[in-house]
């Protein structure tokens, strides 16, 4: 380099005269152009970087506040979580029976997918379920959002994402569960993808479960709805049965620990089920419940005061009413006492009964019990009582022994419950009371004629119909029922509806049970019989046996002097009721 021109480095090195300063002058020629270009370049960054976060920013409104609304995208069309969250669903004892998981759900972006085809047949090959042609469709159309699948597995989710495939996004949704499966199936229900209840409580109740963060405490209580599923069952298997169904229901408030209908299903699939295991025969079903009937027929006459539990009524013959004729099973053709009638099931004397209250009366007590109108409850699948109109007087005598009047079985279980706690009706419920609690009822009947059926129910189950009903140290008590179902204006001899109603301990009833068994088929242990008092009985003995010890039913001394004051009723000789000679 030249010496002519002085470097930086010169400058700086050069030593300085005493006693002189040094002043920097203006920096002139390839340093002051050097310094340009660098200012130069970092100006150029700096907008570079400006630019870019303005474009970031931009995209950022664009996607949370400025959103296509035409085509909507997945934070759009998928519901808000808050929306969209339903409560757990548990038993008395807070038992899980449905709940909410986070799972993903799979879209896609039309217009980002390359190649719609190849897209499809990898999607369909990794999806079961998945339509390969619709899902070509699908990703072929002019939008930015479609729905690919819902409610993805983890598993799905990670094989979906190791295709990487363009224009496919997952959104966090949510899955109903159901740890139960089939065994409330009937009381809880089921949602629907979109998150919607559709069945059982779940709809009823849709509005109450959605959003809530408290879960719903039903009334149900697990372990007394798995012992009456499985007797339920057992019986069915048994008795080669279409069907069956039972309640347990508590005595005094009307809460229902226990719902159970077969055949069911699993509610995590009801998408697998068919009419038949989705009814209700505990609710929806209808019924004519033949011979259990009589409970409230000698209800209703003992509480009018035609007659008392010293009267009676001949039943020497048949009753021959127009084309029609009354007679009973195993007639005894005498004169029986009210107790006999009750315990050895007279149709006759209970439709002289019914006479003897008349038309008006009668269709006025079986109002008060709820048995004329639909019974309120919490689901939808809820039927409505058959009535007669007109009602006449071959009406009035049938329906005394349970004929020409259907009903569904949750009305007759609570209308038992009525008739053995003391005569306060009150209307069945699935959810949980508040600890402590009693909901309001009605008097339907006297005290008096409560502690009176309670002493003939208990008689049924000692020396009637009903002794295969018997659990020894709970004093149980009830009535048969054996039905032929109504095909059109006639009956099918060979289809029954055996049940039984009943409730225990008699000496203070705590729980009401009822069963049904729909069209058992005799066996060789049953002497080919299938009636009320061979299928229902012995089921009702089973299923109380098993669950009064987990509700705390201690047993009781049947021998001891205060049940047989209580219950057992005084020997007396047939006495002819003056107000009923017929």
């Amino acid at each position: 380099m030249s010496r002519d021109v002085p470097t930086v480095t010169d400058l700086a090195c050069r030593p300085r005269a005493r006693g002189t300063a040094f002043r920097a002058g203006p920096v002139d020629g390839p340093l002051q152009a050097a310094i340009e270009r660098g200012r130069s370049r970092l100006l150029f960054l700096a907008a570079t970087f400006t630019l870019a976060f303005l474009v970031i920013a931009g995209r950022l409104v664009d996607v949370t506040l400025l959103a296509d609304q035409g085509e909507p995208r997945a934070a759009q069309a998928a519901p808000r979580a808050a929306e969209t969250e339903r409560a757990d669903i548990v038993d008395r004892n807070g038992a899980l029976l449905a709940t909410s998981l986070p799972t993903p759900s799979l879209y896609a972006n039309p217009k980002q997918v390359i190649d719609p085809a190849q897209t499809a047949r990898r999607l369909a090959a990794t999806l079961p379920g998945l339509d390969e042609g619709e899902l070509r469709a699908k990703l072929s159309e002019d939008r930015s959002f479609v729905w690919i699948k819902r409610q993805l597995t983890p598993r799905q989710q990670f094989e979906v994402n190791g295709l990487g495939l363009p224009g496919l996004e997952f959104q966090r949704d949510e899955r109903r569960i159901y740890p139960q499966g089939r065994l409330a199936a009937h009381v809880v229900g089921f949602a629907g993808i979109d998150h919607v209840g559709l069945q059982g409580v779940e709809r009823t109740l849709d509005e109450r479960i959605r959003g809530a963060r408290k879960p719903l405490e039903l009334s149900i209580d697990l372990r007394i709805q798995h012992v009456l599923r499985d007797e339920l069952q057992r019986s069915m298997t048994e008795f080669r049965a279409i069907g069956a169904a039972g309640v347990v229901m508590d005595a005094h408030t009307s809460e229902i620990v226990a719902l159970a209908s077969l055949p069911d299903y699993d509610a995590n699939t009801p998408g697998t089920a068919n009419p038949d295991t989705l009814f209700n025969r505990v609710t929806l079903g209808t019924y004519e419940m033949g011979s259990v009937f009589k409970i409230f027929t000698t209800a209703m006459a003992l509480d009018s005061g035609k007659t008392s539990l010293t009267g009676g009524y001949d039943a020497t013959r048949p009753i021959k009413i127009s084309r029609f004729t009354i007679d009973d099973y195993h007639g005894k053709h005498r004169w029986l006492t009210v107790p006999e009638i009750f315990k050895y099931s007279s149709n006759i004397g209970s439709a002289k009964m019914a006479l003897d209250v008349g038309i008006n009366g009668q269709r006025a007590f079986l109002d008060r019990l709820g048995l004329l109108k639909q019974m309120p409850i919490e689901l939808p699948e809820n039927g409505f009582p058959l009535v007669p109109n007109p009602w006449r007087e071959i009406n009035a005598m049938t329906i005394a022994f349970g004929h020409g009047l259907s009903v569904t079985p949750m009305q007759m279980a609570a209308a038992t419950a009525a008739v053995v706690n003391g005569g306060i009706m009150r209307k069945p419920t699935l959810v949980k009371y508040a600890y402590g609690t009693h909901p309001d009822g009605t008097r339907v009947i006297k005290a008096k004629t409560s502690d009176d059926m309670r002493r003939l129910l208990r008689l049924v189950v000692v020396d009637g119909t009903g002794k295969k009903a018997n659990a020894p140290g709970y004093l149980v008590g009830g009535k048969t029922g054996s039905a032929e179902k109504a095909a059109g204006r006639s009956y099918r001899k060979k289809a029954l509806l055996s049940s039984f109603a009943g409730a225990f301990p008699m000496s203070d009833p705590q729980y009401v049970v009822l069963v049904i068994v729909d069209e058992p088929q005799g066996t060789a242990q049953s002497q080919g019989y299938a009636t009320g008092g061979w299928v229902a009985a012995p089921l009702m003995a089973r299923i109380v046996e098993r669950i009064a010890p987990i509700v705390g039913v201690m047993p009781i001394d049947e021998e001891s002097p205060q049940v047989r004051r209580d219950l057992l009723l005084q020997a007396s000789a047939p006495a002819r009721n003056a107000n009923a000679p017929r």
